[in-house]
């Protein structure tokens, strides 16, 4: 088991429409939609200590697609 993830979604100033497909709590699986950002913003995600990050700062990550950490 991976353990707790928090995950943030940011809306900005002009992107002010956060849809969640998801609500605190709920169980997610590898690869499942969580929800979306109309006009894009940022998702600030809280990893467990057990998680090794694989992507440096400052790159950029597409949902889905890039991987961002793995289990030690």
């Amino acid at each position: 088991e991976i353990g707790i993830i928090r995950i943030v979604q940011i809306a900005g100033i002009f992107a002010r429409r956060i849809v969640p497909y998801i609500k605190e709590g709920d169980a997610v699986r590898k690869g499942q939609r969580i929800g979306i950002i109309r006009f894009g913003s940022r998702v600030d995600l809280y990893l467990p200590k057990n998680i090794e990050i694989t992507v440096k700062k400052g790159e950029n990550v597409l949902s889905g697609k890039t991987s961002i950490g793995m289990i030690k």
